[in-house]
C-alpha cells in the first residue's frame, strides 16, 4: 500500500456490521455500520451485498481524502472454514473496492484488537457472544483454530446456547422431569409472564420474537448470582468450555510454556459477569499457569483497521491513533 493509499477496515457479525475508512497515518475518516453478516443463510454474494452501502457509506463521507484505496482486511463471522474464506475473498475481490483483499474470521479482530501493536502477534482469542469460538497464532505464524460450527463440531456455548440451556432447564423444573430451578420463575417473568408454560407457547407463537431469547443469558447470570444450583451448573459449564478452547489452542501452539496473552471478547465475556469470570481465571490459571487472561470490550471493527496498518507498514504513532479513535462503533 502506498503511503497515500488508505484502507477499508471491515468487521462483519451475525447482528451488525462495521466498516472503516483508515488512512496509513492512523487517521480513521469515516465509520459506517450496517446489518448482519449471514451466508451460510442468504449465500456469499447476498452477504457481501450489505457491505456495499457501507463502503459507498465512509467513502462518500471521506471525500477526496479517500484516495485510491489500497486494501480491504474483513473479519467476517460465519468465515469458518477455509473453503469459506476463499469463497468470500472471491465474492468482496469482485465488487473492486480495493486492489487487494484479505479475508479471516472476525475471532482474529479480537486477537488483534488485544495483541500489542510491536512485536511478533502472539495470542490466544476467545469470543464468547452470541455464539463460541476461539482462534491462536503462535511463533512463525502458525495458526490454531476450530470449525466452530456448533454441536456439530464440538461446540457448546455462548449467548444463543445459555439460553436454550436455562429455557430447557426452567422448562423440565415447571413439568416435574427436571430439577427444581428459580429459572422457571425468573425467565417467563422477564417477559411479564406468569409460567413457562406462557413462554414456551409465546415463543412457539412468535408472540415474542424469537430474536429476544438474547436477553435471556443475564437472567441466567443473575439466577447464578443468587445461589441457584442449576443457573451455577450452566454458567460453570461455560467457564469450563472457554477455557478448555484457550487451553488447547495454547497447547497447539506450543505455548504453554511461557507468558501468552488470552484475549477474551464478545458479548458474554465483556459483561464480566463475576461468577463467570472468577471462575474462568481460576481455571485458566490450573490449565495454563503462564496465560494471561484479558477482557477486550473495544469493538472488533478496531483489530481490522490495526490488520490494515500492519499491512500497510505504518509507522508507530499511527496505531496510537486508531487506538484513541473515539468514534468506533458509532457510525456516522
Amino acid at each position: 500500500m502506498g503511503l497515500t493509499c488508505t484502507a477499508l477496515a471491515v468487521d462483519a457479525g451475525n447482528s451488525k456490521t462495521d466498516v472503516a475508512l483508515v488512512a496509513v497515518d492512523g487517521n480513521v475518516l469515516a465509520t459506517a455500520r450496517g446489518g448482519g453478516f449471514r451466508p451460510p443463510v442468504v449465500g456469499a454474494g447476498r452477504a457481501v451485498d450489505v457491505l456495499a452501502p457501507l463502503v459507498a457509506s465512509v467513502l462518500a463521507q471521506a471525500g477526496a481524502a479517500a484516495g485510491p484505496v489500497g486494501h480491504l482486511s474483513a473479519f467476517l463471522a460465519n468465515a469458518d472454514l477455509p473453503v469459506e474464506e476463499a469463497r468470500l475473498t472471491a465474492e468482496i475481490a469482485g465488487r473492486g473496492w480495493a486492489r487487494t483483499v484479505t479475508v479471516r474470521n472476525d475471532t482474529f479482530a479480537l486477537l488483534r484488537a488485544g495483541l500489542p501493536d510491536d512485536g511478533e502477534p502472539v495470542g490466544v482469542a476467545v469470543v464468547c457472544g452470541a455464539g463460541i469460538n476461539c482462534a491462536g497464532l503462535g511463533r512463525d505464524g502458525a495458526t490454531a483454530r476450530f470449525p466452530a460450527l456448533g454441536r456439530i463440531s464440538g461446540d457448546w456455548g455462548g449467548g444463543s446456547c445459555l439460553a436454550d440451556e436455562a429455557l430447557w432447564c426452567a422448562a423440565r423444573a415447571e413439568d416435574g422431569r427436571g430439577a427444581a430451578t428459580e429459572l422457571a420463575r425468573a425467565l417467563p417473568a422477564h417477559f411479564g409472564l406468569t409460567s413457562m408454560r406462557e413462554l414456551i407457547e409465546a415463543l412457539h407463537l412468535h408472540d415474542i420474537p424469537g430474536h429476544r431469547r438474547h436477553e435471556l443469558p443475564p437472567v441466567l447470570f443473575a439466577v447464578a448470582a443468587s445461589g441457584d444450583r442449576i443457573a451455577r451448573a450452566l454458567v460453570t459449564r461455560q467457564a469450563e468450555e472457554i477455557a478448555l478452547l484457550a487451553g488447547v489452542a495454547l497447547e497447539r501452539l506450543g505455548l504453554l510454556g511461557e507468558p501468552t496473552p488470552v484475549i477474551l471478547g464478545g458479548g458474554v465475556l465483556a459483561s464480566r459477569h463475576p461468577l463467570l469470570h472468577d471462575q474462568l481465571t481460576q481455571l485458566l490459571a490450573d490449565r495454563a499457569p503462564k496465560a494471561v487472561p484479558h477482557v477486550v470490550t473495544a469493538p472488533p471493527v478496531l483489530g481490522a483497521a490495526l490488520d490494515t496498518l500492519d499491512r500497510a507498514g505504518a509507522e508507530a504513532r499511527a496505531y496510537g491513533r486508531v487506538r484513541g479513535f473515539g468514534g468506533w462503533g458509532v457510525g456516522r
